[in-house]
């Protein structure tokens, strides 16, 4: 198994991937965070579920970051900071 951090996702989150959806689009809205990494399509709305490993070999960038505070409250805990 590497030793290859977890890629730091937040909710709220917009990434481009690799490859683009049927539809067109390519920018992502992140709205579940687990083993699973929810998707939703910010061009036609379809929702997809995705291996967090598959997500991270085709993370292109970050459109945007989520709120830090919103996931800390959700989980809990204190925001930490965004390595």
């Amino acid at each position: 198994m590497p030793d290859t951090p977890v890629l730091a996702l937040l909710l709220g989150d917009v990434v481009r991937l690799q490859r683009r959806h049927p539809c067109g689009g390519d920018t992502w809205l992140v709205d579940r965070l687990g083993a699973d990494i929810g998707l939703r399509c910010q061009t036609c709305a379809r929702h997809v579920l995705v291996e967090r490993r598959l997500l991270e070999r085709r993370l292109v960038e970050f459109v945007s970051r989520g709120d830090a505070a919103l996931n800390a409250a959700l989980e809990g805990t204190t925001p930490r900071p965004i390595a």
